[in-house]
């Protein structure tokens, strides 16, 4: 339990510290460049999805999808939390600086960029029958296929 819970919470820790260090470089290196800004928050999405895309295929293989769904939630829930409101701290702004639409916009962004992530690995293992479930019902028919059939005399 402890490890599984300790799994989840370090990728929030990394995809928080994604959005970290993308807030850091647009501050200090395009400061005034809303295009420069837009683009590396545009890679900071594409980045995060890969990490999940990645982690779906690879916890995708050894748990059921309800696990996997339940783990990627919590830990995407947590980072989305912590850079709604943590990140914006860490930069000298308030989380509500720019107003609602702003606020809300990153949630829906947030919430595509890791939506797609997860898919996309998710699908890819499905699709090679290397999925949790696609695992299960190999080894039943290789055992039943393993099974002498039974002889009825009558």
């Amino acid at each position: 339990m402890r490890e599984r819970w300790g799994a989840v919470g370090a990728l929030a820790v990394a995809l928080f510290v994604v959005n970290v260090v993308a807030r850091l470089v647009i501050k200090f290196g395009f400061p005034d460049d809303d295009t420069a800004a837009d683009r590396v928050t545009l890679a900071m999405f594409l980045v995060i999805g890969l990490i999940l895309a990645v982690l779906a295929f690879r916890w995708g293989s050894d748990r059921p999808v309800g696990r996997l769904a339940g783990d990627l939630a919590a830990a995407v829930g947590v980072a989305l939390a912590l850079t709604l409101f943590v990140g914006p701290l860490l930069v000298g702004k308030s989380p509500f600086t720019d107003g609602a639409g702003t606020f809300f916009a990153q949630i829906w962004l947030y919430a595509a960029a890791t939506a797609a992530g997860v898919l996309v690995g998710y699908l890819t293992l499905t699709a090679l029958g290397r999925d949790f479930r696609s695992r299960q019902l190999k080894r039943y028919a290789e055992q039943k296929a393993a099974k002498p059939r039974k002889v009825v005399r009558g």
